[in-house]
């Protein structure tokens, strides 16, 4: 039996504009995606954001499993503050390989350096095996989430 290529994670970079933005095609298949120069324009906003990244996992050189981590600065907690993981999504092609527990581990031991007390994520998905798939990866289900939004929520996929 073949062994599987090991995977590589990492803060992405502007080379990778590209492929992160045709991975998040399977976060979103129809989502809006910005034109290549508001891409680059917010990836340099994003890459000045301190303490906070959006971590990519290549395997064979392909960005297979990403996440964005945003570390946000608080006067609660004796000044520490809280890390937010948004974006989860891992490429179909790879999925049931411990690609997304491992890269939200990554963004954990991240948020964790930058000295954050907590680490939080959001999801939209009522869908029982993405719920167990983030308690499976360390988080519990122990907050209320509110929102107000201006885009309309989009359909669940099956």
């Amino acid at each position: 039996m073949m062994e599987p290529a090991p995977i590589h994670f990492r803060d992405a970079k502007h080379g990778d504009l590209p492929q992160l933005l045709a991975l998040y095609r399977h976060l979103v298949a129809d989502d809006e995606l910005p034109p290549p120069d508001v891409a680059s324009s917010v990836l340099d906003h994003f890459l000045r954001y301190e303490g906070s990244a959006i971590f990519v996992g290549e395997t064979c050189g392909q960005l297979v499993v990403s996440c964005t981590l945003v570390v946000v600065p608080n006067l609660t907690r004796g000044g520490s503050p809280y890390g937010f993981i948004e974006n989860v999504v891992t490429h179909g092609d790879f999925r049931k390989r411990g690609f997304g527990k491992h890269i939200l581990n990554h963004a954990t031991t991240a948020a964790w350096d930058a000295g954050c007390y907590k680490v939080m994520l959001l999801t939209g998905s009522r869908n029982p095996a993405t719920l167990n798939f983030y308690l499976e990866a360390g988080f519990e289900q122990s907050k209320t989430g509110f929102q107000r939004r201006r885009i309309p929520i989009r359909p669940e996929a099956s």
